[in-house]
């Protein structure tokens, strides 16, 4: 072996040895656990892989009493999670918004079929003669999100650095946005929409004289006593002692925070124990709205929907549900009136945790499992993979190829940056964290020979000065934007 290649490898080597000390380590469910023990031990007989879990906070309703349990950290610092500990709950908080409607349907407020124009006169646009029942229960025809080409962008954004995606989104913003929307040709089928039941929240709130979370706080937290339950309309609002979110892959994320959508979800907080007081009253019929429940319209042979609830049958089961999602918090919530057993199940990463709250409703694994993560989860492991493993490999490609220095520099760049990429974006969770710091002992490797190369190479050779320079001009722009993602 040349010296430079037997240099290069023990770089290499001592490279990947040392990042082992910074590799990616997805969270993983530790046995710390409070509240009732023997649901603990339910619970994580009912988990079907803890890695990708930081905590859990679970709640069963059975026989007309709650029990209650927390599972592992609600923060990386390791704090426990309680039952009381408070989650973002995401859209679990759309059942709550079509409970509002069937309270006011049936205090007369309101009818299922009046358009929401008609109740929301600042509306413009065809959105108009879009009814009540059909934004409830996801038959509008509206797109999930408004889709102006600044929002995807802003959504897009958001989603790559972790943030909030709904900053500045308040209720006037929403109704503006849903003016410049066009229910579709799936009108009057079910597709789910949150702008649809973001409008919905705003539209009966309009109708009631006041905002949104007061009229949600007067007709429904209160009645039930579900004093832990808040909308956290910006950040400073958020409940003291809440579980800390993150991906799966351990990253870091904002609390999705604002106004507008608060009725389909943003920045609602819970407990176990307050949710739990939702499902009871529910099954019981004495909730305000529980009518909301019932399952009204056929979205295909298994699934039905109500006000916001789902109704799915697994075999000669039906559970009543729904579940939510955020950047770095899952959670559902789901009951079986046939048995009066329920269950809330919330945690504070982006790992879903539906087949748990269904495993302990008793549904069969090989129908509570599905069939494994969704397609976005399994992109973001391979994206992961592929950006700790492509730097390194350019640059290695590149001490061959490059005919001067202005070649080399950028792909020793990025050689670093894609390494910081794959750490950042990867989903760490669904492949081993190990592999990272194999890539960065390639990139390391690729560095050494690039620096051998260096002094025998002129600064610029080859085409045209300024078509070489432009393209390194460009690359230092990408560079640049990849760095703030890295440090965002």
């Amino acid at each position: 072996m040349r010296k430079p290649a037997a240099l290069a490898l023990v770089i290499g080597l001592v490279g990947a040895v040392a990042a082992v000390g910074v590799m990616p380590r997805a969270p993983r469910l530790t046995a710390q656990s409070s509240g009732d023990t023997a649901l603990a031990a339910a619970v994580r007989a009912a988990v079907p892989d803890p890695e990708g879990h930081r905590g859990l906070a679970v709640a069963v309703l059975e026989n007309g009493q709650v029990r209650s349990a927390g599972l592992g950290d609600r923060d990386p610092a390791g704090r426990p999670v309680e039952p009381g500990t408070p989650f973002e709950i995401g859209s679990i908080a759309k059942v709550m918004t079509g409970m509002l409607l069937a309270r006011q349907v049936a205090a007369g407020a309101v009818r299922p079929d009046e358009p929401v124009g008609a109740t929301l006169p600042e509306l413009t646009g065809p959105a108009r003669e879009v009814t009540l029942a059909e934004l409830a229960s996801h038959r509008s025809g509206l797109p999930r999100l408004a889709t102006s080409v600044g929002d995807l962008v802003s959504i897009w954004w958001a989603n790559l650095t972790g943030g909030n995606p709904y900053a500045g989104q308040d209720a006037g913003w929403l109704v503006d946005a849903a003016g410049d929307e066009e229910p579709g040709d799936g009108r009057g089928q079910v597709r789910y929409s949150n702008l649809g039941m973001a409008l919905l929240g705003q539209a009966l709130a309009t109708r009631a004289g006041t905002s949104y979370p007061e009229l949600l706080d007067r007709e429904l937290l209160r009645p039930l006593g579900m004093t832990a339950t808040v909308l956290a309309t910006d950040a400073t609002a958020l409940p003291s002692g809440h579980a800390e979110g993150s991906t799966a892959g351990g990253r870091a994320v904002d609390a999705w925070v604002g106004d507008g959508y608060a009725p389909a979800g943003v920045g609602s907080w819970s407990t176990v124990e307050d949710l739990a007081r939702l499902l009871g009253a529910t099954l019981a019929g004495t909730a305000p709205g529980a009518d909301a429940a019932t399952g009204r319209f056929t979205e295909d042979d298994s699934r039905r929907v109500g006000y916001g609830w789902f109704t799915t049958r697994y075999g000669d089961r039906e559970i009543v549900w729904h579940n939510g999602a955020t950047g770095g918090f899952h959670g559902y919530l789901g009951f079986e009136r046939a048995t009066g057993r329920g269950v809330v199940v919330l945690g504070n990463t982006a790992r879903g945790v539906e087949p748990i709250g269904l495993r302990l409703l008793g549904v069969p694994a090989r129908d509570a499992d599905g069939d494994g993560p969704p397609l976005p989860v399994w992109i973001s492991a391979g994206l992961g993979v592929v950006l700790t493993f492509l730097g390194g490999l350019g640059l290695l490609g590149a001490t061959r190829r490059a005919p001067d220095r202005l070649t080399l520099a950028p792909a020793v760049a990025w050689a670093v940056l894609y390494l910081g990429l794959g750490h950042r974006l990867g989903d760490w969770s669904m492949v081993p964290g190990w592999l990272w710091p194999v890539g960065a002992g390639l990139s390391a490797a690729g560095i050494a020979l690039a620096t051998y190369r260096w002094r025998g190479l002129p600064p610029l050779a080859g085409a045209p000065p300024w078509r070489r320079l432009t393209s390194a001009a460009f690359s230092a722009l990408l560079a640049i934007g990849a760095a703030v993602v890295i440090a965002a």
